[in-house]
């Protein structure tokens, strides 16, 4: 194999677990069971270097990364793997009040909001601004949306109301509201039936066809209808990272990269863009932006980059095999689409369990969270119900216009 040395920038030092991210928002799991320091990782890989820094732009003709506060990083082959950010649809406004889950903080944001709620509520004598505090409205009822729907009503419901001593949980209410017509627009339509019918045992009440016109620090207005909250989460949408601005090339209305089918730019073969990122057509499609996209063009690439180094070319275009679908719903409920087989129930959760566990980064990792999945399995504990306070008044923010690669 031609040697080769690889440079891995990230702004954060750790690999993050997305499907998991979640349950560290609503107190199920701590943040160090669902990430792993990126250098950690790599250790064995003796040709691999590891840069925490800022990238801001690229520049295509020197064949340069450019970073923030540091000299540009030359290249010879380039792969963009920036990821999405929240989608607040032209009203970036909305982000200050509704956070988003992509990131471990967005996800301490949503815990620290949903847990100083309750302590709010627990105090607050008038009975008006109580039902406001205990009112939670997620916008988007996708996987991300259904999944922290369910979770929350469990930890509403099952685990706060045991330790709150003037909090009845029949003043809680949570609320999925989407622009679509049902929920799970990805998975078949029984599943999404099925998911409608636990989110709704659960205490879930169902918002679906209906668009949200304003957000804000009193409350959220859908469907015409303005409800009072002090807890919105948004889960509606993603919007790919400015890649396509930095390489000057055509994006589609998401901003994501449209790439050729061996996942590189029209004019320059030496990169490539992959994940959220990229818009790949199959069938006249674009790939959706789910974690087994990425894997599969990550392998693709590696593939494609080691041929070139030996003065071959890759024979075939990327083709995406689709493993299938699953979604959480709740304690011991999940659904799975896999091929011509729909799951739904206690042994889609057992699937969805081990794999998601299977694909954790270490063994430690995978230990302590199958352990913590049986004790909240037998007892309804959340044993990471830690409220963090930021100097910013509990918001976290990073910079909106530079990523990692």
């Amino acid at each position: 194999m031609t040697p080769v040395e690889v440079v891995v920038i990230d702004r954060d030092n750790y690999h993050l677990f997305q499907p998991m991210l979640y349950q560290v928002a609503t107190a199920g799991l701590p943040t160090t069971v669902i990430s792993a320091p990126i250098r950690e990782i790599l250790h064995k890989q003796a040709n691999t270097r590891v840069m925490l820094a800022e990238v801001t732009g690229v520049d295509v003709e020197r064949r340069q990364v450019v970073l923030r506060g540091q000299l540009p990083l030359s290249y010879d082959y380039l792969i963009i793997a920036t990821g999405a950010s929240a989608n607040y649809f032209q009203h970036p406004e909305w982000g200050e009040i509704a956070p988003s889950m992509k990131t471990l903080e967005d996800a301490l944001a949503i815990r620290s909001m949903l847990l100083s709620a309750f302590e709010q509520a627990e105090l607050e004598p008038d009975e008006e601004k109580r039902r406001a505090l205990l009112t939670f409205v997620l916008v988007g009822a996708g996987p991300t949306g259904v999944e922290l729907a369910g979770s929350i009503a469990e930890l509403a419901n099952k685990t706060l109301a045991r330790d709150f001593r003037h909090l009845r949980p029949s003043l809680t209410r949570i609320m999925l509201v989407d622009a679509m017509p049902r929920i799970l627009p990805t998975l078949p339509k029984d599943l999404a039936r099925s998911a409608e019918k636990q989110l709704r045992h659960l205490g879930v009440e169902l918002h679906v066809g209906k668009m949200v016109t304003d957000v804000s620090g009193e409350g959220i207005t859908f469907g015409g209808e303005f409800v009072a909250t002090r807890a919105v989460i948004w889960t509606a949408g993603v919007l790919a990272s400015p890649a396509g601005v930095w390489l000057g090339t055509e994006v589609d209305h998401s901003g994501r990269v449209k790439v050729t089918t061996a996942l590189t730019l029209q004019e320059h073969d030496n990169i490539f863009v992959i994940g959220d990122t990229a818009c790949v057509l199959q069938g006249g499609k674009p790939l959706p932006g789910v974690a087994q996209v990425a894997i599969q063009e990550g392998e693709y690439v590696a593939e494609a980059i080691q041929r070139q180094l030996q003065g071959e070319h890759i024979s075939y275009p990327f083709h995406y095999v689709d493993k299938g679908t699953m979604a959480m719903v709740g304690r011991a409920y999940a659904l799975a689409a896999i091929g011509r087989l729909h799951i739904a129930g206690l042994i889609g959760w057992l699937l969805w369990v081990g794999i998601h566990i299977y694909n954790l980064i270490s063994f430690r990792n995978r230990f302590i969270v199958t352990f913590q999945y049986a004790l909240n399995y037998l007892t309804y504990q959340r044993s990471a119900r830690i409220i963090y306070h930021t100097p910013d008044g509990g918001k976290f923010k990073r910079e909106k216009h530079s990523h990692s690669m």
